[in-house]
Parts: structure tokens; C-alpha cells; sequence
């Protein structure tokens, strides 16, 4: 049952940490073509729509809710929990065969799932808004593609990129992109549609969202619908533990 979980799973990882900040009336309002508007100004402009430097002030993020995961016609009810606190995460996932878990402890991973290793969930998707702007954090166009698509790439210095699809209207993230190679140098890739969201303590978190999950042959699919969301809760250094 591991090796058929397993790809679900990983959709997880990247899943959690997402957040966002309710967008000004005047980036609402704004009317400007997105062709005019160069990817570092649309960077900013998201940036500011999710919070500004609220979003480098979020210290902890927690999240607990149902997941519903579907892979080769399997439809698998669950349960999952996350954290994140700065570089470090966990997540938990619970089915009626299996309970699974993951922990990043700021250096090394540990996983329930044998010889899979991540790259940390800072690096991937929402989490990497915050690092706009930082050193070694490079922002450039989207792809050409048949679509024409409004948003921006985002690079870190290990090489993790992120595609940002933005809406042109409120300069909020609608999808994001992200591939990466593994150690064997395959290409997995995963993508995420954000649904809803649930304002808490004046940041907007995704509640509800669907991901995408690429492994090669291997494609999985998860919803996932966030129940209890808390933000900048302490949360204990134990949680985080990597198992000896």
C-alpha cells in the first residue's frame, strides 16, 4: 500500500505554508495591461497584494482538514495536518489503511516513505513569496507558451523555481507551478489552483485548493480543504524532531 500512496503523499508537502493578504482597492482597481508590466513590477505587485512585509512577519503556520487523494482511480478519504515555523515543517496525513509523516528539521528530512528525499517546502509554491526581493531570489518571465499567461517566475539560489499565475485584476495568486529535478535528474513537477480562501488575524490563507503531482508516468491528484487554521502560534521545537 506504500508504493501506491506514496506520489499522493508528496502533493502534500507542497501544499502547505500557503498564504495570502487581502488585495488593496487600489491594486483591485488597477487597470493596467499586464503586457506593459515587467516581471519584477508584477512580482512587487503580488508581493503587495499578499501582505507586503506582513508576509515576512508570519512565523508560524499551522493548518488541519480533509484531503480527498486520487491516483490510478483510487479515491482515498483523509485527514492532514501541517506546520511550518521559517525553514522547518511537518505534515501528517491520515488514512483508513495508513498513517504517514514527514519532518524537515531546517537540515535534513525524515519520512515514513522510504528513499524519497524533497527539497524543503520553502523552496516551492507560496512560501517563496516572502523572499521577493531577497538576495540570490531572481524574478524573470513566464515561459512562452500557446496560453498567454499574466505572473512571473520565481528562482531561488539552489536552482527551485516557481511559476506564478496571477490574476491581472487584483494582482493575487490564482496557480503556481514548480519543477525541479530529483536526485536521479528526473523531472517532477506539481501545480496547484487555489479555490478559497478564509481570513485569519488579517492574512488571507488558502482554505480550499487542488493539486497536480507529476512523477514521470505517475500522475496523482489531491483536494484538500483546511478546517482549523491558526497563524504565528508557538509551536514547540519537539514537533519538528527529526527521529533518531
Amino acid at each position: 500500500m506504500i508504493k501506491v500512496l506514496s506520489p499522493v503523499l508528496l502533493v502534500l508537502v507542497f501544499a502547505i505554508g500557503s498564504l495570502s493578504q487581502p488585495v488593496s482597492k487600489t491594486a483591485t482597481n488597477d487597470k493596467r495591461s499586464a503586457i506593459a508590466v515587467s516581471p519584477t513590477e508584477t512580482a512587487q505587485l503580488t508581493f503587495a497584494a499578499h501582505g507586503g512585509e506582513k508576509l515576512k512577519k508570519l512565523q508560524t503556520l499551522l493548518l488541519k482538514g480533509s484531503a480527498e487523494l486520487s491516483f490510478q482511480g483510487q479515491m482515498l478519504p483523509a485527514a492532514f495536518s501541517t506546520a511550518v515555523s521559517g525553514d522547518r515543517y511537518y505534515f501528517e496525513i491520515v488514512t483508513a489503511v495508513q498513517q504517514l509523516k514527514q519532518v524537515f528539521d531546517g537540515r535534513q528530512t525524515h519520512s515514513s516513505i522510504p528513499g524519497i528525499s524533497l527539497p524543503p517546502v520553502t523552496s516551492l509554491g507560496f512560501p517563496l513569496l516572502p523572499r521577493i526581493g531577497d538576495k540570490g531570489y531572481n524574478v524573470s518571465a513566464l515561459p512562452e507558451g500557446g496560453k498567454k499567461r499574466y505572473g512571473f517566475r520565481l528562482t531561488t539560489p539552489e536552482g527551485f523555481y516557481t511559476d506564478f499565475i496571477v490574476d491581472e485584476k487584483t494582482n493575487q495568486v490564482k496557480s503556481y507551478e514548480s519543477k525541479w529535478l530529483d536526485g536521479s535528474d528526473r523531472a517532477i513537477t506539481t501545480s496547484v489552483a487555489i479555490d478559497e480562501f478564509q481570513l485569519v488575524d488579517g492574512l488571507l490563507i488558502p482554505k480550499k485548493y487542488a493539486q497536480r503531482f507529476d512523477l514521470g508516468p505517475i500522475t496523482a491528484y489531491a483536494s484538500f480543504k483546511a478546517k482549523d487554521i491558526k497563524v504565528n502560534t508557538p509551536i514547540e521545537d519537539a514537533a519538528f524532531a527529526v527521529p533518531r
